[in-house]
């Protein structure tokens, strides 16, 4: 089976869990016995990657992404070496992603058996790869630019590429029954051509939570040491977090229990607004911002929290939800986090449900009991969550539809 796979990131240039995801799928896949040529928009051989074949669809150097990722709204800064950084046209760059993809494809050697486009941003390369092989498109729909927006209109633009791809595919995989369920009832979609594929961890590739360094938040360990309860959240700062409501919670929280701080890891174009939330609520000392982690200080973020809280107004899966029960945490999730269909162990709320939120914090900060239980009964079930399950329903459905499509 040779799957042409059409991405947009890959670890390590990877902005959120699409790059991640598209990794381990593409991994999975191969020991169920795929051959996978994954094309990505920028220059980078990866040698890393032993066990599929990555071409370079632009000439682009790394691209970082503030927010641009399948999880979120559009906003792109190029890295250069000299001063000049500039904002490049995504469109452009989905252009020569496209124009490689016609000249690759040219080549009858390059066929592919099937074409599977990761989201909006690979989806017109994906239509086209189609028209000029006639393989079956499958498009994988991570997240849709309703829920990249928060529930807001979003992008037109993006909206009516999102609908062409998922009109023009002969199947659509979404990755939560709350992602297929928008892209039924929005883009007005039948149902049977919509199937859920849940993302999953990799829980080997992991860090070992027993690898956890006390040294790299000495302040934190010190306030938990005098009773304090650690909440944390690992996210981009966009409305679609609903980390405005989060900070609204704590605060609840904190008012009844001043023992609980809240660590937020990760950056963007929220940041200067939690900021000055913390400081209107009077709770700037309880509020520690990190930006970005990788590495040792990304594992020991988890390892000093006693709770995670995803606060997504929609959040079409939620990885980093996986890897906090992996690193021992208790699980508070919005109904609206497509991860809590895959987990029962959790605590939940509708994102806007602050005083609710508020109530639960607060509960696991002062009974102990509840806290170990939801962090014992969550780290029990989630990596029954398998990437090689999930390759092998998506073979089935690609078998399925080379068949039809050889008939």
């Amino acid at each position: 089976m040779k799957i042409l796979m059409l991405g947009w990131e890959l670890p390590p240039h990877n902005s959120g869990g699409l790059g991640v995801a598209c990794f381990y799928m593409a991994k999975a896949l191969v020991k169920s016995g795929a051959s996978i040529e994954f094309v990505v928009p920028y220059k980078d051989k990866h040698t890393e990657i032993d066990f599929m074949k990555v071409l370079n669809a632009t000439n682009f150097s790394e691209i970082h992404k503030f927010g641009a990722g399948a999880y979120d709204s559009p906003h792109w800064i190029r890295s250069s070496h000299n001063a000049s950084n500039f904002l490049p046209d995504i469109r452009s760059i989905q252009k020569e992603y496209r124009e490689f993809i016609r000249e690759y494809l040219s080549n009858p050697k390059n066929k592919p058996d099937v074409i599977h486009a990761h989201d909006w941003l690979t989806v017109e390369a994906g239509i086209l790869a189609k028209k000029l092989t006639g393989a079956p498109l499958i498009t994988h729909i991570h997240a849709t630019e309703f829920d990249r927006s928060g529930g807001i209109s979003g992008n037109q633009e993006i909206h009516d590429i999102e609908y062409a791809g998922i009109c023009a595919s002969d199947r659509v995989f979404a990755v939560s029954k709350n992602t297929r369920n928008v892209i039924i009832k929005k883009y007005k979609i039948k149902p049977e051509k919509v199937e859920v594929v849940y993302n999953a961890i990799e829980t080997s590739a992991l860090a070992n939570p027993q690898d956890y360094d006390n040294r790299t938040y000495r302040y934190l360990e010190y306030l938990k040491s005098q009773g304090y309860t650690v909440i944390m959240t690992l996210t981009r700062f966009t409305v679609q977090k609903g980390l405005t409501f989060l900070m609204q919670a704590v605060a609840e929280a904190i008012s009844k229990n001043s023992k609980i701080v809240l660590l937020l890891v990760g950056d963007g174009e929220q940041r200067n607004e939690l900021i000055k939330m913390a400081s209107d609520f009077g709770i700037s000392n309880k509020i520690f911002f990190t930006g970005f982690l990788r590495g040792d200080k990304w594992r020991d973020a988890y390892g000093v929290a006693d709770v995670f809280v995803m606060s997504s107004v929609n959040e079409p899966f939620g990885l980093t939800a996986l890897e906090a029960a992996h690193f021992n945490n208790a699980l508070i999730i919005s109904e609206q986090s497509g991860v809590g269909e895959v987990l029962q162990n959790i605590l939940r709320y509708d994102f806007w449900d602050t005083k609710k939120l508020a109530n639960q914090i607060y509960e696991v900060s002062i009974n102990k009991n509840l806290l170990q239980s939801l962090k014992n009964s969550v780290r029990e079930e989630y990596d029954r969550i398998s990437w090689s399950d999930i390759a092998e329903q998506i073979m089935e459905e690609f078998i399925r539809l080379t068949e039809v499509n050889n008939d």
